[in-house]
């Protein structure tokens, strides 16, 4: 049983809470629900979820904004959030994962697959998490691990949280040779199913803060940083 576990629950049609919450709590865990945003951060700053599934396209309140005032509550900066859509457009995953998501899963899910994305997303943001606290400076960029923020040049650029472990992890060893295997596991966890898509999206955002120089891709295998 799961009932350790606290999940919220975010959507505005009535029919896919019941769907959800159903399937999830004959797993045994504990489900909270919103109908929109407001009522969203709401909950999840009084019950503090280990995971929040949340729908994108909301009214007054989509599901991005909702993520980003989540994110900047008190102790849930680190919760696990993951993105429901119907939506494959790009910058609607770019747009989630810059806000901080932890996973996007496509409407309609089968329940089998929706339960071993949550069984995967649970135990990644659980006992295998490592929080590095140190400060290191690499190539001309500092990287703050503790405050999930890096300094280039004196100014201060803020990541999303998988951004921000994807150029660590690169960082860790300049030169070293990361396959997409190896990004996969470390920074999403072998047990989650995204593909070579959602590595190229964090890669080409994290160019864009950084610069074009430090990342190197190579072909057929994987990133190294450089510097």
């Amino acid at each position: 049983m799961n009932s350790e576990h606290k999940i919220l629950l975010v959507d505005d049609e009535p029919d896919i809470l019941e769907f959800l919450s159903y399937n999830l709590k004959k797993e045994g865990y504990t489900v909270y629900m919103a109908t929109n945003g407001t009522e969203a951060v709401a909950v999840a700053k009084k019950e503090s979820p280990d995971l929040i599934i949340l729908d994108v396209m909301m009214p007054d309140m989509d599901g991005i904004d909702t993520c980003r005032e989540i994110r900047e509550l008190p102790g849930l900066s680190d919760v696990l959030i993951a993105f429901l859509t119907a939506r494959s457009e790009d910058y609607s995953q770019i747009a989630g994962f810059d806000v901080g998501a932890d996973d996007y899963i496509n409407k309609p899910i089968k329940p089998r697959v929706l339960i071993s994305r949550i069984k995967a997303l649970l135990r990644r943001g659980g006992a295998n998490k490592v929080t590095i606290t140190e400060k290191v400076e690499i190539g001309g960029i500092k990287i703050d691990r503790e405050r999930y923020l890096i300094v280039k040049e004196g100014v201060e650029i803020s990541l999303p949280k998988k951004e921000f472990e994807l150029l660590a992890l690169l960082a860790s060893k300049p030169g070293k040779v990361f396959t997409r295997e190896v990004i996969l596991d470390t920074v999403w966890g072998g047990d989650v199913v995204v593909g070579d898509r959602t590595i190229d999206v964090h890669i080409r955002k994290l160019r864009e803060k950084i610069g074009e120089d430090f990342i190197k891709t190579i072909k057929g295998i994987g990133y190294k940083f450089e510097f």
